[in-house]
């Protein structure tokens, strides 16, 4: 562990020096959460004689019968959005995951790190840490500023337990550091293969288009986000968390990145 709390200061040291990453973890989480908000309390104003009580499908299915119409109408349309937390998770470990092994080799300090008696496993662990932290961590922060707004803007009732329901809670709290888990290994992996850390945010970015089709697919009304289908997410975010650990210790090659690196 001494090993690998020092891998995470280093990280840290090098990482948050570039305003990109500091920009990222701090503006994306705010807007995230800001941007519910505003939806939300524009729709303060709709009532149930604004809204026809011949709901569409999609919208009846999430609402409890203790809200109104016009309530289920803003539960819908905020939760919506609310998918987009899940992006944090997702987007904040590629900015800092990407630079982790090519960003090193740029700057020549991985290939001295690799002559210690550290092992790849503590390598890996200790820059999965320095990627997954910050961005639970962002998420959480992100998600308590909702959760703070949605009861002021509500003053609590049936939307406010809708929107803090627990299927949210199980999204932000526990599907939330699988999918960093997931973003981080993967950008190790290609991080590890390529020359050029531009190239490695821009590949590790696809680890994004799952989330964007689950927003759109609500969005066109094709699925409703439910407790069951986050858990079912979660247990495959977690065979796939395994898979790419797995796969980013046995991909990355000391050896060639010791005597193959130019």
């Amino acid at each position: 562990m001494k090993k690998i709390r020092t891998i995470i200061r280093k990280e840290w040291a090098e990482i948050f020096k570039k305003r990109m990453v500091l920009f990222t973890v701090i503006f994306l989480p705010l807007f995230l959460s800001v941007l519910p908000l505003i939806i939300l309390g524009s729709m303060g104003s709709v009532t149930a004689s604004s809204v026809s009580s011949d709901l569409p499908a999609q919208f009846a299915q999430v609402c409890s019968a203790s809200m109104t119409p016009g309530q289920c109408m803003q539960y819908y349309l905020v939760s919506t959005f609310m998918i987009m937390f899940m992006l944090i998770p997702l987007f904040v470990p590629v900015n800092i995951a990407a630079y982790s092994i090519v960003g090193e080799k740029t700057t020549h300090s991985l290939e001295p790190l690799l002559a210690t008696p550290i092992t790849t496993g503590e390598l890996l662990a200790g820059k999965n840490l320095a990627s997954v932290i910050p961005a639970v961590l962002a998420t959480w922060v992100g998600f308590a500023i909702f959760a703070v707004g949605t009861v002021i803007i509500t003053g609590g009732g049936a939307l406010a337990g809708a929107l803090l329901s627990l299927m949210w809670l199980l999204a932000i709290f526990v599907a939330g550091p699988l999918m960093a888990v997931l973003s981080v290994n993967f950008c190790i992996m290609v991080s590890s293969r390529v020359n050029d850390p531009r190239v490695a945010e821009q590949v590790s970015a696809v680890v994004i288009i799952p989330l964007l089709l689950l927003f759109f697919g609500q969005i066109a009304g094709l699925f409703v986000l439910n407790s069951m289908l986050i858990l079912i997410i979660c247990a495959v975010l977690i065979l796939l968390d395994i898979l790419m650990i797995y796969l980013a210790v046995r991909l990355f090659q000391r050896e060639a990145i010791l005597t193959r690196w130019k």
